[in-house]
């Protein structure tokens, strides 16, 4: 008997993920392809668009073979891509240069000179903070050193766009990936004119804005041949990848909020319309016409404990080093962390911010240092959140994924330090469950957005411990204090 399944591709900064599932959200095969980095210089950071392209490919025929589907029953397949990429490319899509990724600080100048000028300006107009990470500086970067890929230059594009333009001969970009460029207006959903002249380039080497739920169809017979799937497969714009994370966790709702962590993290919240603050902590991003996210990455999750493990670890498991912070009380004795190992993002987007043990005493062990840093982590979510919750309101739950979230110490503690109960889905899949439901809503397999929510298999909430709460309330007003004044010394 046939049956209907729908495939989600991940276009991630690490891999390229490619999962299958059935309609009702359980998972039904997933491959992952690793791809390849390039450190041209200090602080450059590139990937190969091409490879990526080669490996989404073989991610989909893979994935198509391992679930032992005929081509009839895949139905549709939607995008999740990583935000902040740029590539340059000629007229017929060729690359002139790799792709910039989000954690390339070559623009870091052209960001402090833009922010010490017309940057909460611009912040207002787009909703994008001013920072090296995003598509607006590294073209003032590029318009600035002459660059010569930029100058050649016919289009400007994302991994994303560029996956498309190869596949269906379209210049398309959604929503939320416009958005993140800080060259996008998400009131009036089009490019802010005024900046994309500041960076020396035309309207017309940007691509056509489309919503999250535009079908494509017409994919290249000899690329359809090579995923292994029949060429008229609907295939489905999707959003950014913080979007669609949100979306496949749950977190839709008024109040609803994620929180992704792995080696970096994220906390994002679903809201009406634009909601801007006015101390730039806080990024907001177009989804749909109606509705945009707000939120916060840190560039410092799980990375400061892997740096920790290094130093201190030996040859324990990650299981068994996060475990000894199990024997120290909340505030791990007067200790006090400070995640900045990469600089920051959210909520004080500096690059120049540094981390800082702040309280250190003879008595302070291995397992002390351990609970400071997972304790670091969570408070700088927290003083995130707190941006959030000015602008949104009080968060009533709290979704988190991610690799820290497969550790029982840490999701009580985020439980204990937001006083929220906390939910964690079944399937790490977040982003991927979340571009096959937006195909599913496209292609009007499925009523709303907002249905996905019946298909998402959850464990049990985790309750704060209101003792543990009482503590963290105070050991938190002490990190804020030491956290404003570090940011201020960094500059």
């Amino acid at each position: 008997m046939s049956q209907e399944f729908v495939l989600g591709l991940d276009i991630g900064t690490t891999s390229v993920k490619a999962c299958i599932f059935h309609l009702n959200g359980k998972l039904a095969a997933e491959v992952e392809k690793m791809n390849s980095f390039y450190y041209p210089q200090q602080g450059w950071a590139e990937q190969d668009p091409v490879e990526i392209e080669r490996s989404s490919v073989a991610a989909i025929r893979e994935a198509v073979e391992k679930a032992g589907i005929e081509k009839n029953e895949l139905i549709s397949v939607g995008f999740s891509a990583a935000m902040h990429s740029l590539i340059c490319v000629d007229q017929k899509g060729k690359p002139l240069s790799n792709a910039l990724i989000w954690t390339d600080g070559r623009s870091f100048a052209q960001a402090e000179k833009v922010s010490a000028t017309n940057g909460k300006n611009i912040y207002v107009k787009t909703g994008t903070p001013i920072h090296p990470m995003t598509p607006f500086m590294k073209l003032l970067w590029m318009k600035e050193t002459n660059y010569e890929p930029y100058i050649q230059a016919a289009y400007f594009m994302s991994i994303k766009e560029f996956l498309l333009y190869h596949w269906f001969n379209e210049r398309v970009i959604d929503y939320s990936m416009a958005s993140a460029t800080g060259l996008f207006n998400p009131e009036t959903h089009t490019w802010e004119s005024d900046v994309v002249r500041y960076v020396g380039i035309s309207e017309g080497q940007l691509s056509a804005i489309v919503p999250p739920t535009k079908v494509l169809t017409g994919i290249s017979g000899r690329v359809a041949a090579e995923m292994g799937i029949n060429p008229e497969t609907p295939f489905v714009m999707g959003a950014a990848d913080g979007q669609l994370a949100n979306l496949g966790i749950g977190a839709i709702l008024p109040g609803e909020v994620a929180v992704s962590v792995g080696t970096s993290g994220a906390i994002r919240q679903f809201t009406d319309g634009v909601k801007i603050g006015a101390n730039q902590e806080t990024f907001c991003y177009s989804f749909t016409e109606a509705t945009t996210i707000i939120g916060g990455p840190t560039n410092n999750g799980g990375i400061a404990l892997q740096w920790l493990k290094d130093l201190l670890g030996g040859n324990e498991s990650f299981e068994e080093f996060l475990s000894h912070a199990e024997k120290v009380t909340p505030g791990a004795e007067g200790l006090i962390f400070l995640p900045y190992l990469n600089g920051e993002r959210a909520p004080i987007w500096n690059q120049r911010a540094k981390g800082n043990f702040y309280g250190v005493s003879i008595t302070h062990k291995k397992e002390h240092f351990i609970r400071a840093v997972l304790e670091g982590i969570t408070f700088n979510l927290y003083q995130i959140g707190k941006a959030l919750e000015a602008l949104s309101g009080e968060p009533k739950k709290l979704y988190v994924n991610g690799g820290l979230a497969r550790s029982p110490l840490w999701l009580q503690m985020m439980a204990d330090v937001f006083e929220a109960e906390i939910y964690i889905p079944e399937s790490h899949h977040s982003a991927a469950w979340g571009a096959a439901w937006t195909a599913l809503v496209a292609t009007n397999k499925a009523a709303s957005f907002e249905e996905i929510k019946e298909n998402i298999p959850m464990g049990d909430a985790i309750v704060p411990n209101k003792k543990n709460s009482r503590k963290y309330k105070n050991i938190y007003q002490k990190y804020e204090l030491l956290a404003n004044t570090m940011e201020n010394f960094s500059k």
